[in-house]
């Protein structure tokens, strides 16, 4: 297993290298002054608009940071600005992207983990228990439940949940936090540690605006999970119906171990594999899904600014935003190939 891992950690280098090249590649059919934004790390270049710069002057700056090499040239000296950090200003943000990517990242962090915990837990529980209980009420209930929740777009499920929550019960607002407890977070009298509001405030010792900050991620929370938790369900029930099938499933019954034994000692663990698979896209949806969620519950996180970033053509935001999506994609994936064996000891890599 250590071998197989050293080989995995061998090969990211080489994917993530493939990875800008192919972003690379989209960005050619862009100007040289679009191009330009990507090599900045501070506005001053991009102070006076293209038009009222002279040609000279224009020329200049292009021959300071290469953008009339050829593309391998041009490719190399970009990597090498990627590899120092420096994804280039964003307009948007009217800051480097490094720097506005960090200062929004807490927030798409606190939104992401409290949805996959729940997510994959939950849809594993619930698979198992309609497995077990299949045809019963609570397999009619949970596949009602499922279906609804995989055949619905994640922008409508998210209205309508607003709609209802917010608009008619107003129980559970937009945003981040109330306008009150946005400006004591932001004063300076609190201390902000992480960025994250959970956390925050509660080293802050503000357990009012804690209370604030969960009625705010309630609805991004559930909007974000359900959809992919019904996905999960849908196949841990499907995997664990044909596990409680095999063969070694009636011998262990047989042998007199008790019926919680069987399902959670052996029958479990090996229905475990196909959806530890799909659990990979599940986080790579989260990662993609977070960008509308933010944007219904105008939650200020990265996908808010993704959103913003690319209907204001701010092509650095964009391509730093891809470049750490693509690079979370990539651990993901191997992480959920090192978990396969902690699942099912009889997987092996050569």
């Amino acid at each position: 297993m250590l071998a197989y891992i050293v080989r995995r950690l061998a090969l990211l280098p080489a994917m993530w290298l493939a990875v800008t090249l192919m972003i690379f590649l989209m960005l050619e059919p862009l100007g040289p002054y679009q191009k330009l934004a990507l090599f900045l790390d501070n506005n001053p270049e991009m102070a006076v608009p293209a038009n009222k710069l002279s040609e000279e002057q224009l020329q200049r700056v292009f021959d300071k940071h290469g953008l009339n090499d050829p593309f391998y040239v041009q490719y190399g000296k970009w990597l090498s600005e990627v590899l120092r950090f420096n994804f280039g200003w964003s307009t948007t943000a009217q800051a480097p992207v490094m720097e506005a990517l960090i200062s929004r990242l807490p927030a798409t962090i606190e939104l992401t983990m409290l949805s996959i915990g729940p997510l994959i837990f939950l849809a594993i529980w619930m698979g198992v228990k309609s497995a077990v209980h299949q045809n019963r009420w609570i397999d009619h209930a949970t596949r009602f439940i499922a279906i609804t929740g995989f055949s619905l777009p994640s922008f409508v499920f998210a209205i309508f949940v607003l709609v209802i929550f917010y608009g008619w019960l107003d129980w559970f607002p937009p945003g981040r936090l109330s306008l009150w407890a946005d400006q004591v977070v932001f004063s300076d009298s609190f201390t902000r540690f992480t960025g994250m509001n959970l956390v925050d405030t509660l080293l802050n010792g503000r357990f009012d605006i804690f209370v604030d900050a969960i009625r705010h991620l309630v609805l991004p929370v559930i909007s974000l999970s359900y959809l992919s938790w019904a996905a999960l369900l849908r196949v841990t029930r499907s995997s664990m119906l044909e596990t409680l099938k095999q063969d070694y499933i009636t011998t262990a019954r047989a042998k007199g171990l008790t019926e919680t034994s069987v399902i959670h000692k052996h029958a479990r663990r090996n229905a475990l594999i196909p959806v530890l698979t799909l659990s990979g896209f599940v986080i790579v949806g989260l990662l993609t899904g977070v960008f509308i969620i933010e944007t219904i519950f105008n939650y200020r996180g990265v996908g808010f600014w993704a959103v913003d970033a690319a209907l204001s053509f701010d092509v650095p935001a964009v391509i730093g935003i891809t470049l750490f999506t693509a690079t979370l994609i990539v651990l993901a994936n191997l992480i959920v190939d090192i978990f396969y064996t902690v699942v099912d000891p009889r997987v092996r890599y050569d």
